[in-house]
């Protein structure tokens, strides 16, 4: 999408202009989420792959957007999002 410009081919007297739009592939979900079950107290990942890396995600929990603190870690290697909730309670069902 960055390429996306004018150009100009310039051969001193003369020059010739094109416009260049670059359409972004939609990014799609390559796996998804999965069901997952842990104890109490434990810790549990949850993680998706997505079809372009490094896309940004966006974690929620029902409607609420979730923010990185001592409870939520994220973390994203190329095209691989993961969510680490610790110290799982009743109430993170």
């Amino acid at each position: 999408k960055s390429d996306s410009d004018t150009y100009t081919c310039d051969i001193g007297d003369a020059q010739s202009r094109a416009k260049l739009v670059v359409k972004e592939i939609p990014v799609l979900f390559k796996r998804e989420l999965r069901n997952e079950e842990a104890k109490e107290g434990k810790q549990v990942k949850l993680s998706c792959e997505l079809s372009k890396p490094d896309t940004p995600v966006k974690w929620m929990k029902g409607d609420t957007v979730l923010c990185a603190s001592e409870k939520y870690e994220f973390k994203q290697h190329g095209a691989v999002a993961e969510l680490v909730i610790r110290d799982v309670k009743s109430i993170d069902t």
